[in-house]
């Protein structure tokens, strides 16, 4: 198969090309950038003076705690902004290595029960990704939660040395096996109490394998200062590479997030260190983390409990965070799929609860816990200076998932690098050149994505054609799509066209230091 793309200006290569240059892609992989106006190929496509760069390389998604890599293989929502590679496995979920062939851990994201497991190692795992189709790459990290909950079961409590050794040739072993490095949700109940020993311990394991450590911060808000501090000592004693996962700006915790960025620039260049963000104002939130912490101390079914006993509920709603009931969106809740859509305020109305944090304790008893929220919580101007620092890496932290009236999508999940790309250059954060950059060859280079990341001959034909909307003809578009993708390649085939899927699943499931 051999595909010619004419007529285009090259962003993200190594070398300096002229304004208008074709590439030849030949099987999987570029076979040579010039001007070859008698050449002949399969498929051509005229670019028109569009840009063409490397496939956006998403480092944070959720398709595979939403389970939509099995039953929505297109991945269509990535596509459409140019991403061709994603990494799963993150915030301390992955679908691998599963020690009992459970999926707990994604339990607050997806219905576990919908998908037959049938694997337990990651190269299992990896096989079946084989062997399914899919249109764009996949990694994962290695879900410290995933492996923990399997040791210990639903306990929490710090490990024993023998289930320390057990966790540790787990990792071991899947790290040798493909796995990207180790994610760790912290932030969240069975993990929040996890000792700095134990992540230490862990975190020594993936940099023996040149591995990643990301992290969901085990504190947030007036407490972001101490996870940031954790965070970075891990990095200096272990030297191991870290990226903060979905590092945003909370409203009312300013001055906090801009101290904790200063610690972050202090330091030391040759410290590998990085943070992912997204230009939206909405997080995306299990509904339980509204709970008090000594309320989510137990587990699930614990919590459950506590929310059934009625005697509790006074002192619960005292120590509740205060919630704006316009910003609330109920985005999921298996079961109860007729309050999805509807905000705090409504919900109130329908239970005929006026006080907001009464109603959202009376929701999560409707819901069972069951449910993911977005609530409008992040201060949107600093979003920028937070794209703007050197140590930035874009990501959706979003799945891929057909339009359903059981969920709704958040705004970063269909436009993540499209509003990205335009906001650089409209609000002149910084160059295109730059913006590209943070998207392809940073995170190409820290997960170690050989032949991925850069335009070059020989590299793997990852690319996406794409112009500013100032250049089309659609000049009086009111969305948000300051870029439009015209055409995207994942590994040599032509995937999308004209906002067209074109129905080709080249994607490949990704192993670090194998691929």
């Amino acid at each position: 198969m051999a595909v010619l793309i004419k007529n285009v200006q090259i962003l993200g290569s190594l070398e300096k090309h002229a304004d208008s240059v074709d590439v030849f892609v030949s099987g999987e992989k570029i076979s040579a950038i010039g001007n070859f106006p008698g050449k002949k190929a399969d498929e051509v496509v005229d670019g028109g003076g569009a840009y063409l760069a490397p496939g956006f390389i998403d480092v944070n998604t959720d398709s595979d705690h939403y389970l939509s890599l099995f039953d929505h293989p297109s991945q269509e929502d990535f596509l459409n902004q140019g991403v061709t590679t994603i990494i799963g496995g993150q915030c301390g979920s992955s679908l691998a290595p599963l020690l009992y062939g459970s999926l707990e851990s994604i339990q607050k994201w997806a219905d576990v029960a919908t998908v037959n497991v049938d694997w337990h190692t990651l190269p299992e795992f990896l096989s079946i990704l084989d062997r399914r189709p899919l249109a764009v790459n996949f990694g994962t990290m290695i879900g410290h939660s995933t492996v923990r909950r399997a040791v210990v079961g639903e306990q929490i409590r710090d490990l024993t040395k023998n289930e320390l050794t057990v966790f540790a040739e787990t990792l071991r072993r899947a790290l040798q096996d493909g796995g990207f490095g180790m994610s760790t949700g912290l932030g969240y109940v069975h993990s929040y109490g996890t000792p700095y020993s134990e992540l230490k311990f862990l975190a020594q394991i993936v940099k023996e394998h040149s591995g990643i450590y990301s992290t969901h911060l085990r504190k947030g808000e007036k407490e972001l200062g101490e996870s940031i501090d954790e965070t970075i000592k891990l990095a200096r004693e272990t030297g191991v590479k870290t990226l903060i996962s979905h590092f945003v700006p909370i409203k009312g915790y300013e001055r906090e997030y801009r101290s904790a960025l200063e610690e972050i620039d202090k330091l030391p260049q040759d410290v590998d260190f990085n943070f992912d963000i997204y230009p939206s104002d909405t997080t995306v939130l299990p509904i339980y983390v509204f709970l008090p912490l000594w309320v989510r101390s137990g587990g699930r079914d614990v919590m459950i409990a506590n929310l059934k006993d009625g005697w509790l509920w006074p002192k619960i709603l005292k120590d509740m965070p205060e919630v704006v009931p316009d910003d609330f969106i109920l985005a999921r809740a298996p079961g109860n799929e007729v309050l999805v859509g509807r905000s705090l305020r409504e919900l109130g109305e329908i239970y005929g609860i006026m006080d907001a944090k009464a109603a959202l304790l009376k929701l999560m008893d409707v819901v069972g816990l069951n449910g993911t929220i977005f609530y409008r919580n992040i201060n949107a101007s600093l979003i920028r200076d937070a794209i703007a620092n050197k140590r930035s890496i874009i990501a959706s932290n979003a799945a891929s998932f057909p339009y359903s009236g059981k969920r709704l999508k958040p705004e970063r999940a269909v436009s993540t690098f499209t509003k990205y790309l335009g906001m650089c250059e409209k609000e002149g954060i910084m160059t295109l050149e730059e913006a590209v950059r943070k998207v392809t060859w940073e995170p190409a280079r820290k997960f170690e994505l050989r032949g991925r990341g850069v335009v070059k001959e020989g590299n793997y034909a990852d690319l996406v054609v794409f112009l500013r909307r100032k250049e089309t003809e659609n000049k009086n578009a009111t969305d948000e799509k300051d870029v439009e993708v015209k055409c995207v390649v994942v590994n040599g085939k032509v995937v999308l066209k004209d906002g067209i899927f074109k129905k080709q699943f080249p994607g490949k499931a990704l192993r670090h230091n194998v691929q």
